[in-house]
């Protein structure tokens, strides 16, 4: 089975698809680390980012690959590297860039297989596994979203004021959804999960009930087509 969890930034798929994936003794994807990992390797070459074909050149060139939860780039473990700031700002490039974004959805398609997986992103259900038996769209108010993201930055030792990350989260959602790459959208078959005011394993709760009940009316199916 593939679960896939679509949904805007700072909705915490990261952490509850991780939880799912062990939870369910699923194969856990982080799809945004991967694109966080290409821009990685942008920024260490100094790419000029208003030449994206270099960038997609270079994606095909480096060898990016998800082990667990971990995220290598060149054999290198940069699972924390691609969650900084400052490698936050530049995902957008590798994101927005069509070449990019076709060579690592293949990836995506491959590293998946025949296994159980738990995905997260912002296209999953809706491009890169549009024929998923369970898709979840994750989402959160801005503010919620933002308060999540201040913490995170926190821990890191970063400082990041509340009303700048909101400021910064509403024009990211815009951005998203009005993206001709890639564009965060709700799936029409995704069951929608509003997060605002439930911890994470409330949340983690929620998604297994979605999870048994797709499995649930799987075996139905089977059995009326066995008779």
């Amino acid at each position: 089975m593939i679960v896939t969890i679509d949904g805007p930034a700072g909705a915490g798929k990261s952490t509850v698809a991780k939880a799912l994936a062990r939870r369910l003794g699923f194969r856990y994807l982080d799809t945004g680390a991967m694109y966080r990992a290409v821009a990685l390797a942008g920024m260490r070459r100094q790419l000029d980012w208003s030449l994206p074909a270099e960038l997609a050149e270079l994606a095909r060139e480096v060898r990016v690959e998800v082990r667990g939860e971990r995220i290598l780039l060149e054999g290198e473990d940069v699972t924390e590297t691609v969650r900084t700031p400052e490698v936050t700002a530049a995902t957008r490039f590798a994101a927005n860039n069509a070449a990019v974004r076709e060579h690592l959805v293949a990836l995506q398609r491959a590293i998946a297989g025949r296994e159980d997986i738990v995905t997260e992103g912002r296209d999953q259900g809706s491009v890169v596994f549009p024929d998923a038996e369970c898709k979840v769209y994750l989402t959160a108010s801005a503010e919620e979203r933002a308060r999540r993201r201040v913490e995170d930055f926190r821990a890191q030792g970063k400082d990041a004021p509340f009303a700048e990350v909101l400021v910064d989260m509403v024009r990211r959602d815009e951005s998203d959804a009005a993206r001709d790459v890639g564009p965060l959208t709700r799936p029409p078959d995704a069951i929608e999960l509003v997060t605002d005011g439930l911890t994470a394993g409330e949340v983690i709760e929620r998604l297994v009930r979605i999870v048994d009940n797709k499995r649930q009316e799987r075996r139905v199916r089977d059995r009326e087509q066995n008779g």
